[in-house]
C-alpha cells in the first residue's frame, strides 16, 4: 500500500465532488420543506456520503469530518426521525458552499474561510443536538423491527491498486449500527509468499441497528466491482415482532421507501458505460479531425481535373471519404458539446438569494435546458448570463407591493430559454417586470454625452444600454446598478462571434435575446472572391446577393458609397479597398454586392465572384500573426490557400460609427 501513489486520482475525486455538490444544491433548492420525498433524500445523502467517502480514503481529514456531520443529519431526515425545515434546507446550502470552499482548498485553491466553517460546523452539531430526543426513540422501533443484517465481504486481490482500503469499509459499516466483524484468513500464504499489494482477506459482518440495506450498499459504492457482496438479512425472533407496534407513537414525518435504492443502481449502471477524457486530449483530436477535413478538401479540388469516366472508382472513393470525414467531424465535435443547463443550474441558488436580500417574490423558469452547446462556449457565456440575470432581479423586477399596485402577480417571473435555431444557438433571458423606459435611457444618454442619432428607433435606443458606465439606477447597490456590467456582457457576446438583442414593452418586461454559434472550430461559409484573394462570409449573416443597376449606388460626401435596396439605403463596403488587395471589378455596377446583417443592421460588400458555400475549419489569426481589422480568423482551402474569415459584426459597427458620425 505505502508504495500506491493516491495523488493521481485526486483529481477524478475533486471533479466527481464537485458534481455532487452541484447536484446536492439542485436537490436542496427543489425540496418541498415539511413534505421531502425520498428520492430526492436519498440522492442528496448520495453525494454526501460519496464526498464524505473519497475525502477519508484520500486523506482529506477536514473535509471527511465536516462532511461526517452533514450525512449524520442527512440521514436523520433519510430515516424518518427529522421533519426538514426552512431552516434545515438554509443549513444544508451553507453546507454546501463550506464544502466546495474546503475541496477547493484542497486541491491548491485560495485558503478555506475556518471561521465560515467552524461556524456552519457549530450549527450542524446543534441541529443534531436539537432532535437528539426524538433520535433517540425512533431507532428504537426500526431496530425491532430489523435486527439487522448478515454481510460477507470479499475484495479482490488487486484492491489496494485503486487506493481503497478493506479497514475503511469495515469502519463505515461500524457507524451504521453495532457491528461484529469475523475475518477468514484461510487464503492467507505463508508469509515468504505473501505480496504486499495483494489482498487475501475476506470478513463476515454482523450488522445489529435500524438501517437499511440502502445505506449498507452505500458503504461498498467505491469498491462494489472490487469485491464479491452478500447481504442477507437476520431472521427476527418471534417474542422480538410485537414490541415493534408499541413504537408506533412516534411517527415519522418522512419515510424513505425502499425503491429509492434502484434509481441509484441504474444510474451506476450508466455511468459504467462512460469515461472521463481531459480536454486537451478531445481538443487535440478536433484538431487532427480539423487537418483531416482539409486534406480531405485538398484533394476533391484535385479531383476536379481529372476524367470522371477514367477515374471513376477513384472519385467514387472520394465521394466515400467526404461522407465519412463529415460524419467523424460531426461525431467528435459531438463530444465537446455540454447541455446548457451546465450554466442554467447556477442560478436557482443565486435567485433564490438574491431575492430573498431584495426582499422580492421571485420565481425562476428554465426552458430547453438539454440544449447542447460547445463546452468552450459554455465556460466563456456564464459570465453574461449572469450579470443579465441580476440585472434583471434587481432592475427589471418590481417590488412585491408595486406588482400588486399594478394589478401583476406578486411574485415576479425570469425565465431562462435555451433553443437550437440552425447553426445556432439561442438563449433568451426573459422577465415580466416593468420594462424599459425609452425617455429615461435616452436623458441619461445625452447627460452622459454618449452619441444618439436624431429620431431614434427603439432598437437604437436599447443599444446605448451597452454603452461603457451606463445605467439609469437612482442607487448603487452590491448587486448591479454600477454600470460595469452591460458592456462586458456585450463584448463577451461578440468575442463569440455572437450577437445580443433586447426587446421590451413598457409595464409587461424585457426580453434579452443572445445568438450563438454552436462551436468555435467549424464554420459553414460563403466563399467569395476578390481578385487572386477568397474570403468566408459566415453563412447565419448572409441575407442576399445583387449586382446593382446603374443609380442603384450613391456617392456621398467624401468618399463614402450607400447602395439602395428596396427603399433602404445600405453602407457599401468595397473589400479591395478594405484590404488594399487587386480587384477584377473596381465599379460597383460590374461587381458583386453581397448584403450581410447583424445586430440588427445591414451593410453590402462588393466582391468580384460567389465561389460557393462549404464548411471551413477556424484558424485564428490573431495567435499566430496579429489582429486585423474586419477579420475574425483564417481557414485552408481545398487548393491550400488560406482564406481570411470575414469579422461581419466589426464590419457592420464600423459602417454604423462611420455613418452616426
Amino acid at each position: 500500500m505505502s508504495n500506491i501513489d493516491l495523488s493521481r486520482f485526486h483529481q477524478t475525486f475533486f471533479e466527481e465532488s464537485r458534481e455532487g455538490l452541484d447536484a446536492m444544491e439542485s436537490a436542496l433548492l427543489r425540496l418541498d420543506v415539511g413534505q421531502a420525498d425520498a428520492e430526492t433524500i436519498n440522492l442528496i445523502f448520495r453525494a454526501a456520503h460519496s464526498i464524505k467517502g473519497g475525502a477519508g480514503t484520500f486523506g482529506f481529514t477536514a473535509v471527511a469530518g465536516f462532511t461526517h456531520l452533514l450525512e449524520t443529519l442527512l440521514e436523520r431526515v433519510r430515516s424518518g426521525q427529522r421533519q426538514v425545515s426552512q431552516a434545515d434546507v438554509d443549513l444544508l446550502l451553507r453546507s454546501v458552499d463550506v464544502t466546495r470552499a474546503m475541496l477547493r482548498a484542497a486541491d491548491g485553491g485560495d485558503a478555506v474561510d475556518l471561521d465560515a466553517v467552524a461556524r456552519v460546523s457549530a450549527e450542524l452539531e446543534q441541529a443534531l443536538e436539537l432532535r437528539s430526543t426524538v433520535a433517540a426513540v425512533a431507532p428504537a422501533a426500526v431496530a425491532a423491527a430489523a435486527p439487522g443484517w448478515s454481510i460477507r465481504f470479499l475484495p479482490k486481490s488487486e484492491i489496494f491498486a485503486s487506493g481503497n482500503d478493506p479497514l475503511r469499509i469495515l469502519r463505515e459499516l461500524d457507524r451504521l449500527g453495532e457491528a461484529c466483524i469475523a475475518c477468514d484468513s484461510v487464503a492467507l500464504p505463508p508469509l515468504a509468499q505473501a505480496l504486499p499489494e495483494r489482498c487475501y482477506l475476506s470478513w463476515t459482518v454482523e450488522l445489529r441497528g435500524g438501517c437499511d440495506e440502502a445505506a449498507i450498499r452505500e458503504v461498498f459504492a467505491w469498491v462494489e466491482d472490487e469485491c464479491e457482496l452478500h447481504i442477507q438479512a437476520l431472521a427476527v425472533p418471534q417474542d422480538e415482532v410485537a414490541p415493534a407496534s408499541s413504537a408506533k407513537a412516534e411517527k415519522p414525518v418522512l419515510r424513505v421507501v425502499e425503491g429509492g435504492r434502484e434509481p441509484m443502481q441504474e444510474r451506476r449502471s450508466g455511468e459504467s458505460g462512460s469515461i472521463r477524457v481531459g480536454t486537451d486530449k478531445i481538443d487535440a483530436l478536433i484538431n487532427l479531425v480539423g487537418e483531416l477535413v482539409i486534406t480531405q478538401a485538398m484533394l476533391q479540388q484535385t479531383a476536379t481535373s481529372l476524367d470522371p469516366v477514367l477515374n471513376e472508382k477513384l472519385l467514387q472513393g472520394l465521394s466515400l471519404l467526404d461522407r465519412n470525414t463529415r460524419m467523424l467531424q460531426e461525431a467528435v465535435m459531438s463530444t465537446r458539446m455540454l447541455p446548457v443547463d451546465a450554466v442554467f443550474s447556477r442560478f436557482p441558488r443565486m435567485v433564490r438569494d438574491l431575492a430573498a436580500k431584495l426582499g422580492k417574490q421571485i420565481r425562476l423558469e428554465t426552458v430547453g435546458e438539454g440544449t447542447e452547446l460547445d463546452k468552450g462556449v459554455i465556460e466563456r457565456i456564464a459570465d453574461p448570463l449572469t450579470h443579465l440575470v441580476r440585472n434583471s432581479l434587481d432592475h427589471g423586477l418590481e417590488g412585491t407591493g408595486q406588482r400588486i399596485a399594478a394589478g401583476k402577480d406578486p411574485t415576479g417571473t425570469i425565465t431562462l430559454r435555451a433553443a437550437h435555431q440552425g447553426g445556432h444557438i439561442v438563449i433568451e433571458v426573459r422577465d415580466d417586470g416593468r420594462g424599459l423606459d425609452r425617455e429615461r435611457i435616452l436623458s441619461k444618454a445625452l447627460e452622459r454625452g454618449l452619441a444618439v442619432p436624431p429620431n431614434p428607433s427603439d432598437a437604437d435606443v436599447w443599444q446605448l444600454i451597452f454603452a461603457p458606465g451606463f445605467s439609469t439606477a437612482e442607487q448603487v447597490t452590491d448587486v448591479s446598478g454600477r454600470g460595469v456590467g452591460m458592456d462586458v456582457v456585450k463584448k463577451n457576446v461578440q468575442a463569440l462571434s455572437g450577437q445580443i438583442e433586447i426587446s421590451t414593452t413598457p409595464g409587461r418586461g424585457t426580453c434579452v435575446t443572445i445568438r450563438l454559434p454552436l462551436t468555435l472550430a467549424i464554420l459553414d461559409g460563403m466563399s467569395v472572391r476578390v481578385g487572386d484573394d477568397v474570403f468566408i462570409v459566415p453563412l447565419n449573416c448572409v441575407v442576399e446577393s445583387l449586382q446593382p443597376q446603374p443609380g442603384q449606388v450613391k456617392t456621398l460626401t467624401g468618399d463614402a458609397r450607400v447602395v439602395k435596396v428596396r427603399n433602404e439605403y445600405l453602407p457599401l463596403a468595397a473589400l479591395y479597398e478594405l484590404f488594399s488587395i487587386r480587384a477584377d471589378a473596381i465599379e460597383p455596377e460590374r461587381g458583386i454586392l453581397v448584403l450581410l446583417e447583424s445586430e440588427g443592421r445591414k451593410v453590402a460588400i462588393q466582391v468580384d465572384e460567389l465561389v460557393g458555400q462549404q464548411q471551413v475549419v477556424i484558424k485564428s489569426l490573431e495567435a499566430n500573426y496579429r489582429r486585423v481589422h474586419g477579420v475574425s480568423g483564417a481557414t485552408i482551402l481545398g487548393d491550400g490557400r488560406v482564406a481570411l474569415i470575414l469579422d461581419v459584426a466589426e464590419l457592420v459597427r464600423g459602417y454604423a460609427r462611420a455613418a452616426a458620425a
